[in-house]
C-alpha cells in the first residue's frame, strides 16, 4: 500500500502521484494491459490546496444524454457538495488511461478527508 499526504500539496501534485502509483509505473514489471498498481491511500484530501482562484473558475462538465443536457458545476460547489474527496477522485480518474481497466484501477484508490 502507497500513503500519499496531500497536506499543503495542491490537488494536480497529489492526483500525479496517485495516478502513477495506480497504473504500476514505478515497478519494473510495469505493462499497460495489467492492472499492477498497489492500493493507493490519499490522507487529509481537505487540507489539499487550490492555487489562484480555481476554486471559482475550475468547471466541470457531465452530460445527461438528452439535448441540451450539458451541465456544469464548479470546483467550490462540487467540494460543497460532496467534500474534496470527490474531487481528488475526479483527478485521478481524469489521469488514467480511458479503457476497460480504468475502474478496476480506481477501486484500489482511498481517500480520507
Amino acid at each position: 500500500m502507497i500513503t500519499i499526504d496531500a497536506t499543503d500539496k495542491t490537488l494536480g501534485r497529489v492526483a500525479t502521484a496517485a495516478a502513477k502509483a495506480l497504473l504500476g509505473k514505478h515497478t519494473a514489471t510495469f505493462a499497460k494491459n495489467i492492472v499492477a498498481g498497489e492500493e493507493v491511500k490519499i490522507l487529509n484530501a481537505g487540507k489539499v490546496r487550490i492555487s489562484g482562484d480555481k476554486a471559482r473558475q475550475k468547471e466541470y462538465v457531465r452530460y445527461t444524454g438528452y439535448p441540451g443536457g450539458q451541465r456544469f458545476e464548479k470546483y467550490a460547489m462540487l467540494t460543497a457538495r460532496r467534500g474534496n474527496k470527490e474531487a481528488l477522485r475526479r483527478a485521478v480518474m481524469g489521469m488514467l488511461p480511458k479503457n476497460k481497466l480504468r475502474a478496476r484501477r480506481i477501486k484500489l484508490l482511498r481517500i480520507e478527508e
